[in-house]
């Protein structure tokens, strides 16, 4: 069995580059696969009254700082993934040459602006997506939009922090890709040994990292590289043994 460890930096990285490299950095040493940033504009997602809109502002990922830390990622050689908010944004991440494309839960609601033809715009590209579906949205529907993609749906709850005793297993091991906002290593790893017992060849973890005294916005629902590695060891080890 195959595991892609996807670290989700979000907005962990504070929108500076110095932070974003070392977190790159640090997530490629504790062994993730890809590093997941998000491409949204602010004034599409938030109104400019939110308490933390110069927070959120600041973490926005623009074009010239999505192409430095690309290059970032290249160097290191770990794949860089992004969750998309808008189409022009689809355009631009191609001409970078991505792999692949993360859809938000929130996408899957279809209530963003954009959201239609965003997914639309993804789909017309061909690559594989990952989909959250923590916030529900129509199955079938996604299905229909990206019926040419490789499609891995994650099985989701979208409570930041989510407590691991409503994680509903049974549901969970239906999925081939599980992104995990508990607070610590435990879901991740179990989810992992659930779909070597049923013999999956192919799955998709989703973590949120930080690094370990990071400020973001979202690091109070993440783990820290520390953690992660902690994390990677333990699936690397479920993955070569036989039970």
């Amino acid at each position: 069995m195959k595991t892609t460890i996807v670290a989700e930096i979000g907005s962990n990285w504070e929108g500076k580059l110095s932070i974003a490299k070392k977190i790159i950095s640090e997530c490629k040493s504790a062994g993730a696969d890809a590093v997941k940033f998000q491409m949204w504009r602010a004034n599409d997602l938030y109104s400019e009254t939110h308490p933390e809109w110069s927070t959120i502002k600041k973490s926005e990922l623009t074009f010239a700082k999505a192409i430095k830390i690309k290059q970032i990622c290249d160097d290191l050689k770990i794949e860089f993934m992004c969750s998309v908010f808008y189409p022009e944004a689809v355009t631009f991440l191609e001409s970078l040459g991505v792999n692949r494309y993360k859809i938000a839960s929130r996408t899957c609601l279809l209530k963003d602006p954009f959201a239609i033809e965003t997914l639309q715009k993804k789909a017309s590209t061909k690559k594989p997506v990952i989909i959250s579906m923590g916030m529900g949205g129509s199955k079938k529907k996604l299905e229909n939009i990206f019926l040419k993609n490789n499609i891995t749906f994650c099985y989701c709850i979208s409570d930041y922090p989510l407590n691991f005793n409503k994680i509903n297993w049974k549901k969970a091991v239906i999925f081939d890709g599980f992104s995990d906002h508990t607070m610590d290593i435990t879901a991740a790893i179990l989810f992992t040994m659930l779909k070597k017992q049923k013999k999956s060849k192919q799955i998709i973890i989703e973590k949120h990292v930080k690094l370990k005294n990071s400020n973001g916005p979202d690091a109070s629902t993440s783990i820290d590289t520390k953690q992660l590695s902690d994390l990677i060891f333990h699936i690397r080890l479920i993955e070569k043994t036989n039970f």
